[in-house]
């Protein structure tokens, strides 16, 4: 059977141990990145889509990979159930919201792990498999006004579930819950499940291509199903939602030809958006699109990263490169997207953090002079945590989190 997404309870199963069983390599930070021979502690830049991009508008980034031994991921909460998401209200309460896969969300407050949860509706998620469960969360952008939240889960009967509730201080009415979206899936796997507000407003929403393995229907490269696909909807017009104007083929898709996007995020500064895409057998992918383009394909199933993968393309496909990949040879095996760093330690500025679940390995990602044209990219190894990370997460001041399979929440601090 086909790897799964980090979801899989790999802790359990011998063969998925990787971060315990696979030696680490020593790390080398101030080595610079080959694209010729890439080693076990090193990421493939990608040369490929470079000169059809530019570098963001930011000032102060930095232009140089961190001394990653100057820095640590710092334990800061610990005691949840199988971790999937990291969120932040952004209202000025300083409320860390943890989403656990069974189906429960929980609040930490002033640095304490609160007993009760702020959302409870495990009656309604179906996570018996290994990649369903209560999956993604975002806040209402005007959350002060409208205390809205939004969640992806997977129902009992296994399908998709995208929905709003309304919040009542320190707890949810588990009752006020409107559908949006109700996607059926084939197959247990490759759910997708994170949702994000983007600069403009909107809602988006990554969902897989609807799983089993090398997407046997064809989902991805269809933009008449919502599977393998980034949504952009409007939720503040419309009941239960309205279809925004400028969504490129008149539904609720924004952006195709994906795999499984596990995670996507907006950098705070730019506003372009970074695409995590779990790999099948042999490649894991991070997409990039700035200034705000839609109907982007990225390739699958016809491409896994920059490789052929499956059939021929129609004449005339075009298809958006990945400005990383790494390959599984270096023992990564998928990865977990993360966030643009936009904190107080101005060494990390700019610069794209992501992992991989079975190593535990984190990488950098910057646009490198160094490189070649302005608009090419780097990635580095930088630390090998130990941990099966499932998710990241950005505080509203731009600090950067994530979670372990385990249940505890790590902060990266100087």
């Amino acid at each position: 059977m086909k790897r799964i997404l980090l979801l899989s309870v790999m802790l359990s199963l011998s063969a998925c141990s990787r971060a315990e069983q696979v030696p680490l390599p020593t790390l080398q930070p101030s080595t610079p990145v080959s694209t010729d021979t890439p080693a076990a502690s090193t990421v493939m830049p990608v040369t490929g889509a470079a000169t059809e991009t530019s570098a963001p508008a930011a000032t102060q980034e930095a232009t140089a990979f961190p001394d990653p031994n100057a820095f640590k991921w710092v334990p800061v909460v610990s005691g949840f159930v199988q971790p999937t998401d990291i969120q932040f209200a952004d209202d000025g309460s300083g409320r860390m919201f943890i989403l656990e896969q069974p189906g429960r969300i929980r609040i930490v407050k002033d640095g304490q792990l609160a007993p009760a949860p702020f959302l409870d509706i495990t009656p309604k998620v179906g996570s018996a498999g290994t990649e369903q469960g209560l999956l993604g969360m975002a806040f209402h952008p005007d959350f002060a006004h409208n205390p809205y939240f939004y969640i992806n889960y997977t129902d009992t009967d296994g399908n998709t579930v995208i929905a709003r509730y309304q919040t009542n201080g320190d707890s949810a009415d588990p009752n006020s819950e409107k559908l949006l979206i109700h996607q059926d899936q084939p197959f247990p796997n490759h759910n997708g499940g994170v949702l994000t507000f983007g600069p403009d407003g909107y809602l988006y929403a990554g969902l897989g291509d609807g799983g089993s393995g090398g997407d046997p229907l064809g989902n991805g490269q269809n933009t008449n199903v919502l599977l393998g696909k980034i949504l952009r909807i409007d939720v503040d017009h419309g009941d239960p939602y309205s279809i925004p104007q400028g969504n490129p083929f008149g539904n609720e898709i924004w952006e195709y030809g994906l795999r499984n996007p596990w995670r996507i995020s907006f950098d705070k500064a730019s506003g372009d958006l970074f695409i995590a895409d779990v790999g099948q057998d042999s490649w894991e992918e991070v997409d990039y699109v700035q200034n705000h383009q839609g109907g982007l394909d990225f390739g699958w199933n016809y491409r896994e990263g920059l490789h052929a993968y499956k059939g021929n393309p129609p004449a005339g496909a075009s298809f958006v490169d990945p400005v990383a990949e790494y390959s599984h040879a270096v023992g990564g095996c998928s990865i977990t997207g993360g966030y643009v760093y936009r904190g107080g330690m101005p060494e990390w500025q700019g610069i794209y953090l992501y992992g991989d679940y079975c190593t535990g390995y984190i990488w950098g990602m910057m646009h490198s002079s160094a490189a070649g044209p302005t608009s090419a990219w780097a990635s580095q190894l930088l630390f090998q945590t130990g941990s099966n990370i499932t998710t990241f997460g950005q505080d509203p001041s731009g600090e950067l989190y994530y979670a372990s399979r385990d249940g505890t929440i790590y902060k990266l601090q100087k």
